[in-house]
């Protein structure tokens, strides 16, 4: 089969295009690199020295062979840069949590509709191993009926980063939009969109400008029971708690431990291997059930984090006109209920959707 690359644009250069998009692609023959934006430094020519760096956005915008711009500059940016490259006919990717309010999001959606573009988030941690773990658990029915998922992504940052706009006050910082829009994600990609919210959101460093921790409740009344989902973060959690905790009418699943993948990627290594993102054999889940009237308890093996089929889907999308994995409507989503989680702090009761 003939491979038609697709030539795609790079905004910035800072941890998630380094880390994350940089790499992914440049390993992907079907993915071409030709510009990155980073206006005031060259730091992409030491890893990709034939990529053209440009100093302004529109040098992005006014470049015709260029298909595809991964919008991921800070939050705030997204919403303006998202819509100037939609209407310059270029497919889009936005880094999550997309845009800051939902009818940001929503005209983005209508822009693209209306362009016939393709508009996708980089939900990577939906190709984390214990994610895809979880997922295969729950179609499986090996916990029977679901009643409680509870998801932590947490840190241990009791200081206040300099010089990083993810530390200052304002619309799109703090730790629910920054980590809290991954669980969140997780969640609606499994259940959909819940009957009603309830969260507490808050500071606890001190000094903080931002929020720093959050307690979010999904509640999802289904036919057997509710189902209870749980999602948390702190920046003040040194000694790790589970990473998934699942209980169902037949058993339970815990799981402790972060995906590899990021660290690799941060330490310079590739996703070109077939060891990749496989996870240690002391983060293995422990599942204790009953499968077909036999009890099981011990640890499963984790599934294989996978960070580029997220690329792979855009291209055999925009290519092959296949379905898009990380759908606009599921961003929108996810703003929507960080907004209704804000909504349930601010009031002080669950709100119902």
């Amino acid at each position: 089969m003939i491979i038609e690359p697709i030539n795609v644009a790079l905004t910035c250069y800072g941890m998630s295009g380094r880390v994350f998009h940089a790499p992914l692609l440049a390993i992907d023959e079907r993915f071409r690199i030709c510009k990155i934006l980073e206006r005031n430094h060259e730091k992409s020519k030491l890893r990709y020295p034939d990529i053209q760096v440009v100093k302004t956005f529109e040098e992005i915008l006014q470049d015709d062979d260029i298909e595809l711009v991964v919008v991921n500059t800070p939050n705030q940016f997204h919403y303006e840069q998202g819509k100037a490259v939609l209407l310059a006919g270029k497919h889009l990717i936005l880094e999550k949590p997309a845009t800051n309010s939902s009818w940001e999001m929503e005209e983005l959606i209508s822009i693209a509709q209306s362009k016939n573009l393709i508009i996708s988030v980089f939900q990577n941690r939906r190709y984390d191993g214990d994610f895809k773990t979880v997922k295969k658990i729950i179609a499986n029915h090996w916990l029977g009926d679901l009643a409680v998922y509870e998801a932590h992504y947490d840190r241990f940052r009791n200081y206040i980063a300099a010089n990083t706009w993810k530390e200052e006050d304002g619309i799109g910082a703090g730790i629910v939009y920054n980590l809290g829009s991954h669980l969140i994600d997780q969640a609606l990609h499994l259940f959909g969109m819940p009957d009603s919210v309830f969260a507490k959101i808050g500071k606890q460093r001190r000094a903080s400008k931002i929020d720093d921790f959050y307690e979010i409740y999904l509640d999802y009344p289904q036919e057997e029971g509710n189902l209870q989902v749980l999602l948390k973060s702190s920046y003040l959690v040194r000694e790790a708690m589970p990473k998934f905790i699942l209980h169902g009418s037949a058993g339970s699943f815990i799981k402790y431990g972060l995906d590899p993948q990021e660290e690799a990627l941060s330490n310079g290594y590739l996703p070109n291997t077939s060891e990749w993102g496989r996870e240690e054999q002391k983060f293995w889940g422990k599942l204790n059930t009953e499968i077909n009237d036999l009890h099981f308890e011990g640890n499963i093996e984790t599934l294989n984090g996978s960070y580029t089929d997220f690329y792979t889907n855009i291209y055999e999308t925009i290519r092959h006109k296949k379905e898009l994995a990380v759908k606009p409507q599921e961003a929108y989503n996810v703003i929507k209920i960080i907004e209704l989680a804000y909504q349930s702090q601010k009031e002080q009761k669950v709100i119902k959707i």
